[in-house]
């Protein structure tokens, strides 16, 4: 649990020394960046929601990060955890962990995943959509899952194999997820997508 709570205090002051809040508009945050704050909690608790302990959360938050940029996102997924932890009845230990887990750490590898993509891939519509949205979302998720699996250890009772595969499937279903939000808003709300660009993504030639 100390390797999990230095790990969140240096994120989130790493987050706070880069003022994100300086690029916001007057009027404050898009709606749909507050509105998907609001549902991750549930994304997050689906296990206690539903009353079945093997089913593996969604995380929500590789979207939160393509939609505000990651300091903000950093941010934003402590009230995130604060809410699942209160309305799934978590012990504290536990929603850090899924702060950590579900939350922090995929979104940081998505974004640094998707900062590869923009440096090396070219600038492409589709390329963003897949590249960011999808497959770097998919890594994301199943390796901050093994992860961990690593650094948590395997609960008792249960086989490390079977937790990776459950891990990975549960990382397509976040993928998929975030892939299609990110292909319609680039259709249709590019503006809520903070790392998209029509100018470099849609270049005038």
């Amino acid at each position: 649990m100390w390797l999990e709570g230095v790990l969140v205090a240096g994120i989130v002051g790493l987050a706070l020394s880069l003022q994100p809040w300086r690029a916001l508009p007057r009027s404050g945050p898009p709606w749909p960046w507050l509105g998907w704050c609001a549902v991750m909690p549930l994304l997050w608790g689906a296990d206690r929601v539903s009353h079945i302990p093997l089913l593996q959360p969604l995380s929500g938050a590789c979207l939160l990060a393509l939609m505000t940029g990651w300091p903000l996102a950093m941010l934003a997924l402590l009230p995130v955890a604060l809410i699942t932890t209160w309305m799934g009845g978590l012990d504290w230990s536990v929603g850090l962990s899924r702060l950590v887990w579900l939350g922090m750490v995929p979104a940081s590898l998505a974004f640094g995943l998707g900062l590869a993509v923009r440096r090396w891939l070219p600038h492409h519509l589709f390329i963003y959509i897949l590249g960011r949205g999808f497959f770097a979302s998919v890594l994301a998720m199943w390796l901050s899952g093994a992860l961990a699996l690593w650094v948590l250890g395997t609960p008792a009772g249960s086989d490390p194999g079977d937790i990776l595969i459950g891990r990975w499937l549960a990382a397509w279903g976040d993928a998929f997820l975030t892939g299609m939000l990110v292909a319609i808003f680039v259709a249709f709300r590019p503006q809520w997508l903070a790392t998209y660009s029509d100018r470099l993504y849609l270049p005038v030639r």
